[in-house]
């Protein structure tokens, strides 16, 4: 029998399990750290800002070095590691009136994302090889994620009658487990890394065509966060409070885990360069129904531009996601698998970063009915054009990888250097 067909298969339902989790336990805290940072610690909103931009360049910004070190250690042991430095984030959360101790917390929250997605994404890539012509894993983890979202809040919410710490406290207890779970339920899957002896540069980076397929799939990311920085200005434009923003956040979520799956199996029959070039102009379209709507005071009801451009937004981001996704796992090198995954991920939080400083300076015009106000969903409905015409060709062209390790005359029989692709 050959050592691939020996080699132990990588388990799904316990990644997705640890994904909701992961998801839960995240949304029940940092939804309120700004709360905690303005009301304990008397921190104006700049300060919030920087605190808060702290914790985002400390995830998205660190996902390739995260992604580099899954390469070289293991993606089991950036999964525990992961779950490991986000406890200890949590923990310093729940130590009251320090802000340093704080700020080094939610820093360390974002740090262990960075460890922990890049890591979970190569090993569901590893298990959805074994899915041929089913749902993409990918998808399934986008539900399971989405669902932690979801739950994420209101168990914070329950939680913080009984104050931060409490909230902070059960976020810490909640990683802390998933991490000693996760160790104990893939201690015989193989690492999913770099060959011991396939030390070549070529091999720990990914390739040309995934770099150029990441910066312009960038664009993904970019127009679905417009969802918490534009639509509070389209609502402000149509007399719209708050309450219609938590309602069409509310259906972006519903829209995600009910829709996901069919739309996943739905790209598997078309085919991945068709699905993802469906994906952005579905989404260029919804952006494209509030540069139309937002310069003139159109009849009939004010909520209904701004919720068919998010039913569009969202549709077209539960396309491309997960199909983009499967392809990496596809098309990325066995030695810069857990890169390329990080490096898509970076590119995502470069394009917001830089992205939304720019749209910021268009977005005041846009709260207001007039010849300025589709600017800004103009400049937005253009972008994803970009992706639709060069992802394709990129996908079409970028040569397959089937993950085996290079050859070696004396391959290190440890089962961790094992690639798990068959």
């Amino acid at each position: 029998m050959s050592a691939a067909s020996t080699t132990p298969h990588t388990p799904l339902r316990p990644l997705l399990g640890a994904q909701l989790v992961f998801n839960t336990g995240f949304y029940a805290v940092v939804p309120f750290l700004a709360v905690v940072l303005r009301d304990d610690f008397a921190l104006g909103g700049a300060a919030v800002g920087l605190v808060l931009g702290l914790r985002t360049f400390a995830q998205q910004g660190m996902f390739l070095a995260g992604g580099l070190l899954v390469d070289r250690l293991g993606a089991r042991t950036l999964v525990v590691l992961g779950c490991a430095v986000r406890t200890v984030g949590f923990a310093l959360l729940a130590v009251p009136g320090d802000l340093w101790l704080f700020v080094v917390g939610v820093v360390a929250t974002g740090l262990g994302g960075a460890l922990f997605s890049p890591a979970l994404e190569t090993l569901v890539a590893h298990a959805d090889r074994a899915r041929t012509g089913r749902s993409t894993a990918f998808a399934l983890l986008s539900v399971v994620g989405e669902t932690g979202a979801v739950l994420g809040p209101l168990l914070g919410a329950a939680l913080l009658g009984w104050g931060f710490a409490a909230v902070a406290g059960t976020g810490a207890l909640v990683f802390a487990v998933t991490g000693v779970v996760l160790a104990v339920v893939l201690r015989g899957v193989p690492q999913a890394r770099r060959p011991a002896r396939a030390s070549t540069g070529s091999r720990r980076l990914p390739p040309a065509p995934l770099v150029l397929l990441a910066a312009v799939c960038s664009v993904n990311l970019l127009a679905y966060n417009q969802l918490y920085l534009g639509l509070p200005y389209e609502l402000e434009r149509v007399g719209l409070g708050t309450g219609a923003l938590a309602g069409l956040f509310a259906l972006a979520s519903v829209l995600t885990v009910a829709g996901q799956l069919p739309l996943a199996r739905l790209a598997r029959r078309v085919g991945t360069p068709r699905a993802v070039r469906a994906g952005y102009v579905v989404m260029a379209t919804g952006f494209l129904v509030l540069a139309v709507a937002a310069p003139l005071a159109a009849p009939g009801p004010a909520w209904l531009p701004v919720t068919v451009a998010v039913v569009l937004l969202t549709a077209g981001h539960l396309l491309v996601t997960p199909t983009t996704l499967e392809a990496v796992g596809r098309l990325a090198p066995a030695g810069a698998l857990g890169a390329s995954y990080g490096l898509m991920a970076t590119a995502g939080g470069v394009a917001v970063l830089v992205g939304n400083t720019g749209l910021g300076l268009l977005y005041p015009a846009a709260a207001a009915s007039g010849p300025g106000a589709g600017a800004v969903w103009t400049v937005l409905a253009v972008l994803p054009l970009l992706p639709a015409l060069v992802a394709p060709r990129v996908l079409r062209t970028a040569p397959t990888s089937d993950h085996t390790p290079d050859p070696d005359p004396a391959p290190d029989p440890a089962p961790d250097h094992q690639e798990t692709h068959r």
